[in-house]
């Protein structure tokens, strides 16, 4: 076998054809005699060009060099374009020109487990507090709601339409959720889309005429918001109320340089305890949803920031503590909590949300039971 491999390398590297007899013996140890005849090579730079096809002997399969030197050169080929791919998907993180680096992509990068901590900046990013974010509702979290008058305009408007009153525990279900959702999905008063509007629109217009215009801050809420907006941290607020309404009472108490978003009901199509609220929020403070912190006051609110993978902090001034055990901390009121406390929340991975990174996994294939290719071939020529 060494005899046959150096004579055809010899073959090829002198680029004569090589011509002769030789003795192969099959696998059921008979001696068989053919012809067999090497072609003619040319060496173009890396690459082998054969002159014309290897003829094949009876039974069995001469493994040509030129072949597998092809299928090495389209084999680097191959890796060769993968890497290129490889390289332009990648981003630079080395230095932070103040820009977007990746437009239009969501999620956006985790700013909390950048590997670039040598530079100052960002080492100062990550002690300080400017790698998470935190999302308030508006009423029973900043401001104190009224959940009787939310009754009393659901009642009015059953009068109104000539439905039938809600019982207390349908009012209950539809609290935190959109008028025009509770209308069609809960109370399925209407299914016909500008008949649920116009209620939907009524009955906002009764319970605003029953709050009067009147807001209190809850116990604590706006000194919790003065030390977050001290320590630059991201905020937004989201509410079920029409924007017009928001803003207006936003501007109304004086916080309106406070929230870098502001989420109201027309911006999302469903709301509590569905998370698309919370979702659309993380995404106009650019954070991924892992490291942003949701204020609640019920249970709705936990299970939509559960859902949307977020931390959740109950203020229980409505349920009681022990009521609000799903959330991750519950307090009695805002002023209670300190940043050290969010930082630790943020950075905390409970078992529940994972660690967030994908795990490898071995992929094994399953070898084909295919005969043998290998040929017998006589060490004895001529």
């Amino acid at each position: 076998m060494a005899v046959m491999e150096t004579i055809a390398t010899t073959s090829l590297l002198g680029r004569h054809p090589l011509r002769g007899r030789i003795s192969v013996r099959d696998f059921s140890c008979k001696q068989k005699s053919s012809n067999y005849q090497f072609p003619v090579t040319e060496f173009i730079g890396r690459r082998i060009v054969l002159s014309h096809p290897l003829p094949r002997l009876k039974g069995d399969r001469l493994v040509n060099s030129s072949v597998k030197a092809r299928a090495i050169e389209l084999t680097k080929e191959v890796h060769a374009y993968r890497e290129e791919e490889r390289t332009q998907r990648n981003w630079n993180y080395g230095i932070d020109t103040g820009k977007d680096r990746k437009p239009k992509l969501w999620p956006p990068e985790n700013r909390a487990d950048r590997p670039s901590l040598h530079n100052p900046l960002f080492r100062q990013e990550r002690m300080g507090c400017g790698w998470f974010a935190a999302i308030f509702e508006w009423e029973g979290v900043i401001i104190k709601d009224n959940p009787e008058l939310e009754k009393q305009a659901w009642l009015a408007l059953a009068e109104e339409e000539g439905k039938s009153p809600p019982p207390a525990f349908t009012l209950r279900r539809i609290e935190g959720m959109k008028n025009k959702q509770a209308i069609s999905e809960i109370l399925c008063w209407s299914r016909d889309p500008a008949e649920v509007k116009r209620m939907a629109a009524r009955k906002e217009d009764m319970y605003q005429a029953l709050q009067g215009g009147v807001y209190r801050f809850c116990a604590g809420s706006i000194e919790f918001v003065d030390v977050l907006m001290q320590y630059k941290i991201p905020m937004a607020l989201v509410s079920t109320r029409p924007r017009e309404t928001l803003e207006s009472a936003i501007r109304k108490i004086g916080i309106e340089g406070c929230f870098s978003a502001i989420v109201a009901a027309e911006d999302v199509y469903r709301g509590k305890p569905d998370p698309e609220m919370f979702l659309y929020a993380a995404q106009l403070l650019k954070f991924i949803s892992e490291r942003c912190i949701v204020f609640g006051n019920s249970n709705q609110t936990v299970e939509a920031a559960h859902d949307a993978r977020m931390k959740c902090v109950a203020v229980a001034n409505k349920h009681r503590v022990y009521e609000l055990g799903a959330a991750d901390l519950v307090v009695r009121r805002l002023d209670e909590l300190s940043v050290v406390d969010l930082k630790n929340l943020a950075d905390m991975e409970s078992a529940e949300f994972g660690s967030g990174e994908p795990k490898l996994e071995m992929e094994t294939e399953e070898e084909e039971d295919s005969p043998s290719t290998s040929t017998a071939v006589d060490d004895s020529i001529f």
